[in-house]
Order: C-alpha cells, then structure tokens, then sequence
C-alpha cells in the first residue's frame, strides 16, 4: 500500500533516562520585570533565578522561594544549542521543506511582559502543568530571538512527525502536550546525536533504548526508528508517570532518570512537587521543564513572536519492501540510480548502509519510483557487487554482530578520571551501572585513580 510521508513518517529520523542537557555560552535578554545575573563557569552558560515582579496576575506566576544561590545554577537543553545550518541544509529539509517568502520585520520591537506569557501559557488546555517564570522566560526568549530560524524548521518538519507521535499518544491516552517533547530533546532532528551518546528524534541512552526493546549494534540502531522509537519513548513516559503519579516530574525523569529524581524528592523532606525539589535535582533537569513548557509555548504562540514556519513541499510518494538477504545501499544506488542520501534519511536505523537480511527480514523504505525499479531488478541488485560488499570471509563476523544487542555494542566513550570522582558518580553521568563499567574495564574492586580513563559503552 502507498503512503504519503505526510501521514506516515517513515524511516529516517530518529533518549532515555536521560537526553543530556549542556550549556550554552550565549546571552539571553533579561526579563523585562527583573534583571536575571548571569554566570558563566567551564561547563558554558548558566542564569540564576530572579523573581518575577510587578506582575499584574500574580496568581499566574510561579516562583521559586528560599532557595541558596548556588542552588539556583541551571542549564538549558541542550538541542537548545543545535547548528541550525546543518538542520537546514540536512536531506529532509531540502527535500521536504521550503522557506516561505513571508515579511517577519519588525519582531525585534515585539515586546512581551510576563503577564502576556503568564497568561498565554494559563490559556493552554494541557494536562500538563504549564506554570511561568524566569526559568520558562529565559527558555522561551531564546526560542523567539536567539532560535528564530530553528523554530520555523522544526514546525515544518514537524508536519511530518506529529502524525506517528499523535497516534501513539491516542493510543496510549497519553497528554498530547507530549508531542513536543522532541523539541527539547532533539530540535526534531533525525539524526541527533548528544554529546553524552544519546540519540534519535527522542534522543534514547543504550541501556533504556534496550530495556524498551530498541536493538543497537554496529549495524543497526533503532533509536533512529521513528515510529519504533516513539512507541518506546511514550511507553517509557507513561511508566514513568505510573511510578510518581505526577506528569512534572515523571518529565523530570525522561531527562535524568527515576534514581534522580527519587533522591531529590527524598533531599526535600518527601516533596512531590517538581518547584520544591528542584535544588536537589541536577543542573540540566532544572532546566529540563522550564525548556518543555517553552517548547509548547512557541510552537503553539509563534505567529505572536513574527516566526514564519517552513512549508512542506508535496509529499514524497513511498512504499516498504521486504529484504530478506544480504543488501548494501550501494546496489540500490547502482543498479537503480537511486539516491544514497535519500536511502539513508528514509532509513537511518541502517548505520552502516548494509541490511543484515540473512538473519531475518527487514523492512526498507523507499521513494515509489525506487520501488519499482528495485521489484524489477531484485535479482540483479543482490547480485550487484555481492562479492565486493559482502565478502565471503566476513559474512559470518558480520551477521553476527547484527544480532547483537548487549552492552558492550554501543559507541565507546573513554571517560578521563577526575579528582573526587568515583564510579557511582561516573556511572550516573552516562546513566549505566557500576557492575557495568567494572565488567567492561575488568576490574575486581570500585577503586580507581584520577588521570587514568574507563571505557564507558553508550
């Protein structure tokens, strides 16, 4: 049957426990009631919380009280800080986008108060708690003024995904508000990759990717399965949310793992609020809902802030087919005179181009046109090359690395020892186990020593 890519988003894009945040060292505009201060440190920028004065509906406004100013240190998401030049120059926004010529002058003298905000987001019918201060003003600013030209990408692109996500959050009765949550977690790239190796559109660690049945080897990631990766990232949320019964900090979660927030709700004397414990949460998760309501506020308010969405261009006509042998891109492109490019968008879970279909069947995407060619030549585009992509040698090392899915098969980070560390705080960084990081660098006892490195797997 054939789909267009506007009602069926198909394989190419692409967060667990955590979707690591990291700083930005750029200036935000200060808050037009009070004057945030800001600090840089090594890690980047971060802002202190201010109060929000002078406000007209106070009751709208929500503030967090008697907290130590170091206490107040958070960092803003970090897809916050995404090369929007390689987003728009990406495969899926050539393709399927186009910038409209519409006239956005005059949006640097739109000036918004925290009441108009405060009320805004008060008007939303979320499930959701969408509360307002400083926190959210800093994320929202920098979504309207400092990210103008990602936002119009990302409610463009948008247009494709939402339809995949919005089912699956029906399907699981879910707050639909979840669907903006690729927003912070991936600026709606298919191809996100964090800094701390989360990746895809919900931005997966190895380990919660695997507890939710996401296979990732050298050959294939299924966190850049859209609809794999989202019926596991809402599932994921929803179990979340059945642990701590509240839809804030079950968000607070996703960012840095239930261990987290459990300790924080402990530090706080049993507080199930995520204002009252944010001290006791980590720098990037303080961040981490202020960024969520924020997204939700300036994909559902940017005509107010004169932001033009890209257009989706006519859709792209695709349709699957079964593999069940052994296929590199490479035949598809030679025998068909497809483009790679597009193969490897409309495919992303495919790493390294090679479809492992002797171990069992996959499903590959492709555009109409392709799909034709390719059920007319299918004997031949296997034959193509064979000996060359699949040397006889390596066929068996290389189908049984495809079946793999344990710890040890994900990107090898070699993480440098600091002084005061110890594995328990060097496994919650990248969100693995001590037992882990002992089996993998074969160590029989905890001690370790500042200057050496671990290899870590994510």
């Amino acid at each position: 049957m054939q789909h267009t890519f506007k009602t069926i988003l198909f394989t190419f894009l692409a967060t667990t426990a955590l979707a690591s945040c990291s700083a930005i060292k750029n200036t935000f505009w200060n808050n037009d009631t009070a004057e945030d201060t800001v600090e840089y440190s090594d890690n980047g920028f971060e802002t202190r919380l201010t109060p929000v004065e002078n406000a007209t509906d106070n009751e709208l406004l929500i503030d967090i009280e008697e907290i130590e100013c170091d206490s107040c240190l958070f960092e803003v998401p970090e897809s916050m800080n995404a090369n929007t030049d390689s987003l728009l120059n990406s495969w899926q926004a050539r393709t399927l986008l186009r910038k409209l010529d519409c006239n956005t002058s005059g949006w640097e003298s739109i000036v918004m108060t925290d009441t108009m905000y405060a009320k805004r987001l008060a008007s939303m019918p979320t499930i959701v708690k969408m509360p307002y201060n400083n926190m959210v003003r800093t994320c929202i600013d920098r979504y309207a003024k400092k990210m103008r030209s990602q936002v119009s990408y990302m409610l463009g692109i948008s247009e494709f995904y939402m339809p995949i996500i919005e089912e699956e959050i029906d399907r699981l009765g879910v707050p639909h508000e979840l669907r903006y949550l690729p927003v912070i977690e991936s600026a709606m790239n298919p191809k996100a990759k964090s800094r701390m190796g989360a990746k895809g559109l919900w931005q997966f660690m190895f380990t919660t990717g695997k507890l939710y049945g996401l296979r990732s080897n050298n050959y294939i990631d299924e966190r850049f399965d859209p609809i794999k990766s989202t019926k596991a990232a809402l599932r994921y949320l929803k179990d979340l949310y059945e642990m701590f019964g509240n839809w804030e900090l079950a968000i607070a979660a996703y960012n840095c793992g239930p261990g987290n927030v459990n300790k924080a709700i402990r530090r706080s004397g049993g507080k199930t609020d995520f204002w009252k414990i944010y001290p006791w949460l980590p720098r990037e998760t303080r961040g981490y809902l202020p960024g969520f309501i924020a997204a939700n506020y300036i994909m559902t308010f940017y005509e107010d802030h004169g932001i033009c969405p890209m257009e989706p261009n006519i859709p792209v006509t695709t349709d699957t087919i079964l593999v069940s042998k052994n296929l590199h891109f490479k035949q598809i492109v030679e025998v068909c005179g497809a483009d790679i490019e597009e193969i490897r968008a409309l495919n992303p879970q495919f790493i390294k181009d090679i479809i492992p279909g002797e171990n069992e069947p996959y499903v590959l995407r492709l555009t109409n046109e392709i799909i034709a060619k390719f059920v007319e030549n299918e004997d031949s585009i296997y034959k193509h090359n064979a000996a060359l992509y699949f040397p006889e040698q390596s066929i068996e090392k290389m189908l049984s690395d495809a079946k793999k899915n344990d710890d040890g098969n994900g990107n090898l980070i070699r993480h440098k020892i600091k002084n005061g560390e110890n594995l328990g705080s060097i496994a919650r960084k990248y969100r693995v186990t001590v037992k882990q990081i002992m089996r993998w660098n074969g160590m029989r006892n905890t001690k370790i020593r500042a200057g050496k490195y671990l290899k870590i797997y994510k």
